[in-house]
């Protein structure tokens, strides 16, 4: 960060020269007493950021698990039914909500297309990113992995090796292949925006594996750890510029709430498990710090998605929003709308009749989607709010996250 009497110095000097050539030069003899005046200013701060262009992200590269899967697991496996997707595509299209994600949103603010899942392929466009995220992954090697387990295949080790093959097989296809114009530049992997947003399935699979808060806690360091190597592994591979968000407010979702019954907050939160989100995100962020000791030529941004996501919570109808604890597509016998064996879109019985699992009238001012994912206009809240940079350490916009600020 620059001084403003460092700027006002360089800016003082310039008019005292520029005052002379001037067919009027008392005024810039009086701009000048107006610097001169604001330079005892005591400890202001200009950041050199805010003065430069906008990055050109010609590319994204996501990782990820459900909170950017863009059809990923869809292409794998199961796809969701309907009503998944009927808010704006009006069909399901491989995404865990009723419309678009925060990374839909980050591309439409980056004049890019919507980035193709680097699994699905049928239609797909990879000229300007790919997204190896997919629902259920897991930072670390989960335990219990699909068809007999609940979590993805694709943990993160996985996207890695996805990605490192898909950045040396695109550019065989572009110099040989009819398929050329669907693949990435070679420039664009070190101009790209690469952004991140997993680790809440590795504290949920600790917490339906029976563990208890403390070793979901004790955990987390190795869980830093691993993601740590995998963002290294990628800056290897030329990635430059990093947009990292922490988790949300896991104890905020009704798949929590409704199968770990514990002492709430005054949002109606389950306090104990958000701490531990909490504790992830803090260990996350010294990570992140610690990234940009190790990679100075690289740009890492931390993005506090939780602070945004837990005011949805805590005040819903300051926003407009309205029973943010409760899935709008379920069905549970509880206050939260939300049971495992009657899922969204997914065929349930009850009293020996049987039903479709359907979403409720207005998911335009509901927060939580199927009890574990978030809404379209929750997730279009969230990204207004952490694109500005209001969030972010350092406390850099979307549109500037290839900047390294200068830190006192």
């Amino acid at each position: 960060m620059l001084h403003l009497s460092i700027i006002i110095s360089h800016i003082r000097s310039y008019l005292l020269v520029s005052m002379m050539k001037l067919p009027h030069p008392h005024i810039s003899f009086f701009c000048l007493c107006v610097l001169l005046s604001s330079s005892h200013a005591s400890n202001t701060i200009i950041s050199p950021v805010s003065a430069q262009k906008p990055c050109d992200f010609p590319a994204i590269f996501n990782l990820g698990d459900s909170n950017s899967d863009t059809g990923g697991l869809a292409a794998a496996f199961t796809p969701p039914n309907s009503p998944y997707g009927e808010t704006y595509f009006h069909m399901p299209a491989g995404r865990f909500s009723d419309g678009r994600l925060i990374i839909d949103f980050i591309a439409q603010s980056l004049d890019l297309p919507y980035i193709s899942a680097y699994l699905n392929s049928l239609g797909t466009n990879f000229s300007h990113g790919a997204n190896f995220a997919t629902a259920s992954s897991t930072i670390r090697l989960p335990t219990r992995i699909i068809p007999r387990g609940g979590f993805s295949p694709f943990y993160l080790d996985v996207q890695l090796q996805q990605f490192s093959q898909f950045k040396n097989r695109s550019q065989i296809i572009r110099n040989r292949g009819i398929f050329a114009s669907l693949m990435p530049r070679e420039e664009y992997f070190s101009k790209a925006l690469y952004t991140f947003d997993i680790g809440q399935n590795d504290l949920g699979a600790g917490f339906f594996g029976n563990m208890s808060v403390e070793e979901v806690n004790e955990s987390i360091p190795d869980i830093i750890n691993k993601f740590s190597a995998n963002v290294k592994s990628i800056y290897n591979l030329g990635a430059r510029s990093f947009w990292i968000h922490n988790t949300g407010p896991i104890g905020c979702l009704p798949y929590i709430l409704a199968n770990f019954p514990s002492a709430k907050d005054s949002a109606g939160c389950a306090k104990p498990y958000n701490e531990v989100a909490k504790n992830f995100n803090l260990k996350l962020k010294e990570a992140v710090v610690q990234l940009r000791k190790d990679f100075p030529s690289a740009a890492f941004t931390y993005v506090d998605v939780y602070s945004v996501k837990y005011s949805l919570f805590r005040t819903p109808k300051r926003y407009g929003f309205e029973l943010p604890t409760v899935a709008c597509c379920g069905y549970g016998d509880n206050e939260y709308n939300y049971s495992g064996t009657a899922e969204c879109g997914q065929l349930a019985t009850v009293n020996g009749t049987q039903f479709i699992v359907g979403s409720c009238d207005r998911p335009s001012v509901r927060v939580n989607w199927d009890g574990i994912h978030y809404t379209e206009a929750a997730a279009k809240f969230v990204f207004d709010r952490i694109s500005t940079g209001a969030f972010s350490d350092p406390r850099i916009p979307l549109k500037m996250a290839c900047r390294r600020a200068l830190i006192d």
